[in-house]
Order: structure tokens, then C-alpha cells, then sequence
């Protein structure tokens, strides 16, 4: 069974960076066919697709959040992480990892984790 799991602080200061941890188990993240994304939810707002790093290491990020944003892995681990600099109270939302598959189709979802962005 594949599992996703978000970890990072719920908390982060206007202006500071926003990091967060996918830790992945069931498959590796090295898989062929394979793009590992960080989407997120703010409230009352459409899913907002933020990147992705690929199967071969490659990252894909949003034109929107690209100067901002960073996703990297450790496939000794076998995480992704997110880094979203100067954020805002805009950048509040419920953060997801989320595993692309065949066909390019999002079968497997983390829990989510809430992220508030306020002094």
C-alpha cells in the first residue's frame, strides 16, 4: 500500500520560509513513470497545483509560486520536500503530497497538513 505522509511546523511567520516533509511508503520515489506534487487548498479557493519533481529528479513549479518556491528529495529517504519563501497570510492553506501515476492520474493522496501563515 502506498502511503504519503505531510510533516512540517502548522505555524510560520509572515515573511519567513515554509518548509515541508513528503514522507513516502509503499514505493519509491525513483519509480518510472512516476511525479511526486505538492498541491495546496486555501479556504474558499480552488486546489492549487504549487510543483512537482519527477521520477528522474526533474522539478516542474507552478509560473505563479516559481520565485518563491523550491521542491527538492532525498531518495535515501525516499521524502520530497517543499520550501516556499517570504510567505504571506495568503499562502495559508491545507497542503497536500500527492502521487502522480500512470497516465499522469493522482492516485494517491497524503492526509494534508494545515499551514497558517500569521504573527
Amino acid at each position: 500500500q502506498v502511503r504519503l505522509q505531510e510533516s512540517g511546523p502548522g505555524l510560520v511567520k509572515p515573511s519567513q520560509t515554509l518548509s515541508l516533509t513528503c514522507t513516502v511508503s509503499g514505493a519509491s520515489i525513483t519509480t518510472e513513470r512516476t511525479w511526486w506534487n505538492w498541491l495546496r487548498q486555501s479556504p474558499g479557493k480552488e486546489l492549487e497545483w504549487i510543483g512537482e519533481i519527477k521520477y528522474s529528479g526533474e522539478t516542474s513549479i507552478s509560473p505563479s509560486l516559481q520565485s518563491r518556491t523550491s521542491i527538492s528529495r532525498d531518495t535515501s529517504k525516499n521524502q520530497f520536500a517543499l520550501q516556499l519563501t517570504s510567505v504571506t497570510p495568503e499562502d495559508t492553506a491545507v497542503y497536500y503530497c500527492v502521487r502522480y501515476g500512470w497516465l499522469y492520474l493522482a492516485d494517491y493522496w497524503g492526509q494534508g497538513t494545515q499551514v497558517t501563515v500569521s504573527s
